[in-house]
């Protein structure tokens, strides 16, 4: 690891190619589609050679099959995440194929609104393994890896903007992404004299095949258009209008993976439109600049 120049008196060294990733090793769990997919071909854009976890086997061939046609390695690995022996599966197969791994992305989890009262013990746990201990599985099989590599690395977790405000029907999912942002902070501080940095995404609204309830089988070229007044809901919830897309997911993790985000760790960055900031306030209207808190 490159040792922190002393005080601010230097000459900038920043450099274009300081985003690039040419010659990493990436693992992305839950690659086989929407955010995942979207940040495991970003990584490999910038020139990442990526492991693609998924428990679906043929939704990983494909996002493997793109990142190959991109000019990067690709190993796809077939994995319940949410099963402990899995998780360390999935990464000792990334690290036999190749040799090391600089980057782990943890974008598996997954959930089913309800009350909480009204949720079985089993279910409960459910929603812990698979949002919170298999990010935890993963990264503990992980620094080891890159502790020996000498290389430093980069963790990022995708958390959810529900890590950060209340979520009614949604508590257990809820309190296990405010566990992955804390489990970064924390981790940060224990693992950066060895130059690795983690840090969280939070996003909100990402149109995805699972927001349209596309949850297994085939990923569409084109997802279903929501409906007008969906539209409309959401333009006037969102600052920046509209949905996000997977590459604004994937855009933000190749920042933080890269030299350029190299001062940073244990941040949680929003992907969200603004919404964080909005806080329960909504537009009058669509196209209208005026907003209020108590708009229907």
């Amino acid at each position: 690891m490159t040792a922190m120049p002393a005080g601010g008196n230097y000459r900038s060294a920043m450099d274009p190619t300081d985003i690039l990733l040419t010659d990493q090793v990436a693992v992305v769990t839950g690659a086989g589609a929407g955010i995942g997919q979207g940040i495991a071909l970003g990584l490999a854009r910038f020139g990442a050679d990526v492991a693609v976890v998924d428990v679906d086997a043929d939704r990983a061939e494909i996002t493997a099959a793109r990142i190959r046609e991109s000019g990067r390695a690709a190993l796809t690995v077939t994995a319940d995440m949410s099963d402990a022996e899995q998780a360390r599966g999935a990464i000792a197969a990334a690290k036999e194929h190749f040799g090391t791994v600089d980057i782990l992305v943890n974008n598996v989890g997954g959930v089913k609104k309800q009350d909480f009262v009204q949720q079985t013990e089993r279910s409960m746990r459910r929603h812990v393994d698979l949002n919170l201990s298999s990010m935890m599985i993963a990264v503990h099989e992980v620094l080891p890896i890159m502790i020996d590599s000498g290389r430093g690395g980069s963790i990022v977790n995708v958390a959810s903007i529900e890590a950060l405000r209340a979520a009614p029907g949604f508590a257990v999912y809820s309190a296990c992404k405010a566990g992955m942002m804390n489990f970064g902070k924390s981790l940060a501080l224990e693992v950066g004299h060895h130059g690795i940095r983690v840090n969280t995404l939070a996003p909100d609204i990402i149109a995805t095949p699972g927001i349209r309830g596309i949850v297994f089988g085939p990923v569409p070229e084109t997802l279903p258009e929501i409906s007008a007044e969906q539209q409309d809901g959401v333009d006037r919830y969102v600052p920046l209008l509209g949905e996000g897309t997977p590459d604004d997911c994937a855009g933000a993790a190749v920042f933080l993976c890269s030299k350029m985000a190299r001062y940073i760790s244990g941040a949680t960055i929003s992907i969200d439109g603004g919404t964080l900031a909005s806080a329960g306030w909504r537009r009058t209207a669509v196209g209208s600049s005026e907003w209020d808190l108590f708009s229907p």
